[in-house]
């Protein structure tokens, strides 16, 4: 079973090669497909200087920064293998979870598992951050009659074909609720099992804010009662 690994990239040099090699480490057959979104630190050097003649990954680079969501989208046009999971750059989540991942998709015979961070504990982040992806977790599940435990997680492992018909548009950081509430509006079963997850802060590097939270309700809302969704 092959995975496509999406990579979206910007400003990431610290970690940037230490999240590729444990993808690569992960024994599975994978392609992983790379977008720096106009990074200014380096990122694009390193991956051009090191990964450019692999023939498992494909990099792509935007002349401009058009934000997490237009990454995504673009590395998902070309994702070939059976299943397709996003993969931030830093540090936070384990690829040695793919296989556990992959494993409850044939298990339970399903096209969605997410990855939870919540499943088993809250004390994966800190309480702010779990009170914010709790509350947003709700409403999903309020507007949408899912039984979720975390919406926003990164570990969306989808079979292909579904990621594809989602026709995403997001740009920025709500390109992940916008998955969830068009899986669950389309009539998709998501499964959860826990996974492990590191928290960072953002004196290293987390950029997401409160405002996202903000926007993230706004497209749940969007996404429920849009007739062209």
């Amino acid at each position: 079973m092959k995975l496509s690994v999406l990579i979206p990239i910007y400003n990431e040099i610290a970690t940037l090669t230490a999240i590729i090699e444990k993808i690569s480490s992960v024994d599975l057959e994978k392609e992983l497909i790379i977008v720096d979104d106009c990074s200014t630190d380096g990122s694009r050097e390193l991956l051009l200087k090191t990964y450019a003649n692999r023939k498992d990954v494909r990099i792509i680079c935007h002349q401009q920064n058009l934000g997490k969501g237009a990454a995504v989208r673009e590395a998902l046009q070309y994702a070939q293998g059976e299943y397709t999971i996003i993969q931030d750059a830093d540090l936070e989540y384990d690829p040695k979870d793919y296989l556990l991942l992959l494993e409850a998709a044939q298990n339970y015979n399903t096209g969605v598992i997410y990855g939870s961070r919540f499943k088993s504990t809250w004390r994966a982040t800190s309480l702010w951050h779990f009170i914010v992806n709790k509350l947003l977790t709700e409403a999903t599940n309020l507007l949408f009659g899912s039984r979720l435990t975390d919406m926003e997680t990164c570990y969306k492992i989808i079979r292909t074909d579904i990621f594809k018909s989602l026709q995403l548009e997001s740009r920025h950081f709500e390109i992940e609720p916008e998955i969830t509430a068009k899986l669950l509006k389309k009539g998709h079963t998501i499964i959860e099992i826990p996974i492990s997850y590191k928290g960072r802060s953002y004196h290293e590097g987390k950029k997401i804010s409160w405002v996202d939270g903000l926007i993230t309700l706004w497209v749940l809302l969007k996404s429920k009662f849009s007739v062209n969704n």
